[in-house]
């Protein structure tokens, strides 16, 4: 993942990239991607329920929760390896087993789970794209949803068997689904990153555009923040 870049670098990235990742981008958000057909009802009481979700850089993954109705907070963090190798600088290495991923924790008397999935392969990711999202390669950004039940096992399979026979993507879903193991919280200046640096050329290519398809194809689901 680019992190920092002069200004001449900077300008190289914006040409090289607007061709490639703001293209997908356009067409991720052309996709009509409908209501789950199965899903959870909304809870009668106020709760905190937890989602685990990785799809490419964790900044804008978290960045897109962060503006969703229902979300009580979005945390940036890795899933899949094992707490020595935790870090970001290990875990960009591709070698161990983590994505970087998302801990979405939401109140289920606002938002059902297959909403929020519903937002995680609209706007958030393009599940078509294997260990690979945008400008970054690597399976530390692999599509995945990291699963805590059943319930959320079942909800998650059946909404891609879903999109897949109604042949909503050009290309095969290669979303896993697996079950979460452990959740690792990023370091602090990932947190939050897109809201801090807005003017970060990575930020603005690859990332604001997921937050305005948000806002544009789900209006019932977005808020500011």
């Amino acid at each position: 993942m680019i992190r920092s870049l002069s200004i001449g670098a900077a300008v190289l990235l914006i040409a090289f990239l607007l061709l490639s990742v703001v293209s997908r981008n356009s067409a991720t958000a052309a996709v009509t991607v409908p209501n789950p057909v199965v899903d959870d009802a909304l809870a009668s009481a106020k709760g905190e329920r937890t989602l685990v979700v990785a799809g490419g850089c964790f900044w804008g993954i978290q960045a897109v929760f962060e503006h969703v109705k229902g979300v009580v907070r979005a945390t940036a963090g890795y899933s899949g390896g094992s707490a020595k190798t935790a870090d970001y600088e290990t875990v960009s290495s591709g070698t161990t087993g983590h994505a970087e991923s998302v801990e979405v924790v939401y109140d289920p008397s606002q938002i059902t789970l297959g909403q929020l999935l519903k937002v995680f392969f609209s706007v958030a990711h393009d599940p078509t794209e294997l260990n690979h999202q945008g400008p970054d390669d690597g399976t530390q950004y692999r599509s995945v949803i990291f699963f805590s039940d059943e319930n959320q096992q079942k909800i998650a399979k059946a909404y891609i068997d879903q999109l897949s026979q109604a042949k909503v993507f050009r290309r095969p879903i290669v979303t896993q689904v697996v079950g979460l193991t452990k959740f690792y919280k990023a370091e602090a200046h990932h947190q939050d990153y897109a809201v801090k640096h807005p003017d970060d050329p990575y930020i603005a290519i690859n990332d604001l555009p997921k937050v305005e398809h948000l806002r544009q194809q789900c209006p019932d689901l977005y808020r500011s923040k």
